[in-house]
């Protein structure tokens, strides 16, 4: 797991802000829904085309909170990254045209085919009956026309989530600020997000306290869920 913590002038700016550094000191567990972002082979297996070698060790940490959140009556969601090949490309052009080379792209495309849900996840990961299962095209999952999520949770009534999964500074915090641009609160759990170095994980948790919600540890959270 990362270890570089927010940095104390960080703290310090965002309690002059607001006043208070954490926004909750309580969440309603039928409220609050779990959201883990890509924890699939894609990112997670040695070796892969976009591993993040820290997102192995973050596996115990996020089925612990999953199962946390679940006994509490939380909703527990699983969100894995799904590109459709269109002809010779994908339907995300943006992306596999300009971001990653010709040899990569052959092997990310192929990466990220869709799957069954019984096979989308890191096979570590401990999905149970009743969580929900989403595939997403963009780095955001609430960015629009990539994945149902939104729907999912407004017809759920969750308006607080709890952010993991990885990258931290790409589909994570993407999709945590577009929680908040939807007017729902989300949590970056910080010891259960994975980067490809302590500085971006960092900065990624910098900006994000500052402008768009919540850092928690998952240790935290069992105390915070009601």
């Amino acid at each position: 797991m990362h270890e570089l913590p927010i940095r104390q002038h960080i703290v310090d700016r965002v309690i002059a802000r607001r006043g208070r550094y954490h926004l909750h000191d309580r969440l309603e567990a039928k409220h609050t829904a779990l959201v883990v972002i890509d924890m699939q082979p894609t990112f997670v297996a040695p070796g892969s085309p976009a591993e993040v070698p820290e997102s192995r060790s973050i596996v115990g940490n996020i089925n612990a909170l999953a199962r946390t959140v679940r006994r509490q009556g939380g909703l527990v969601v699983w969100v894995t990254h799904a590109n459709q090949q269109v002809g010779r490309g994908s339907d995300w052009s943006a992306f596999y045209d300009y971001f990653v080379a010709a040899d990569v792209r052959a092997r990310t495309i192929a990466a990220n085919a869709p799957r069954p849900a019984s096979e989308a996840l890191w096979q570590e990961m401990e999905a149970a009956e009743g969580d929900v299962h989403l595939g997403k095209n963009r780095y955001s999952a609430l960015a629009h026309g990539s994945s149902g999520l939104e729907r999912v949770l407004r017809s759920a009534g969750i308006t607080h989530l709890l952010i993991a999964g990885t990258k931290t500074n790409i589909c994570c915090e993407s999709t945590g600020r577009d929680a908040m641009m939807l007017d729902f609160f989300p949590i970056m759990v910080e010891d259960c997000l994975a980067a490809l170095s302590d500085e971006e994980h960092r900065a990624s948790l910098e900006t994000f306290v500052q402008n768009f919600g919540d850092v928690r540890q998952a240790g935290e959270i069992e105390g915070l869920l009601r």
